[in-house]
């Protein structure tokens, strides 16, 4: 549940971070797009408040990336993948004999499959084999 809340939370911080990264005016001549005077939003009022609101929505996008770890890790569990108890129990299995598994259900008298036999079966016998390449000279 919290996962999916801060997953939530993380898209719509990513999307309004997109938006107002890209309402910036570009200060840079970089293909000598942007700079000029002729956007929307053109005081300087403005540039300091898309300035800010970037850096508070990078904050929050850093929060929630790292609170959506830690979520993630304690849904896990605090089992490792070599725990000592398993690779115990994995060394003790291996040294006892299992027991057979019953069988549940009948097998049947015919294979379900053809099998290789029967590939072999089918294709005729060769009568002399083939006649060795000769070697290049």
């Amino acid at each position: 549940m919290l996962q999916t809340i801060l997953l939530v939370a993380m898209i719509l911080i990513s999307v309004a971070l997109t938006a107002v990264i890209l309402l910036q005016r570009s200060e840079g001549g970089a293909l000598g797009m942007g700079g000029g005077p002729s956007g929307f939003m053109t005081a300087r009022g403005a540039g300091n408040l898309l300035t800010r609101a970037t850096s508070i929505l990078a904050v929050l996008f850093f929060v929630c990336a790292i609170s959506l770890t830690i979520a993630g890790n304690f849904a896990r569990g605090s089992r490792s993948v070599i725990d000592a108890d398993a690779v115990g129990a994995l060394a003790v299995g291996s040294e006892q004999e299992t027991a057979p598994a019953e069988q549940a259900a009948p097998t049947p008298t015919a294979p379900v499959a053809p099998s290789l036999d029967d590939l072999e079966a089918s294709l005729p016998a060769a009568s002399a084999p083939a006649p060795a390449p000769a070697p290049a000279q």
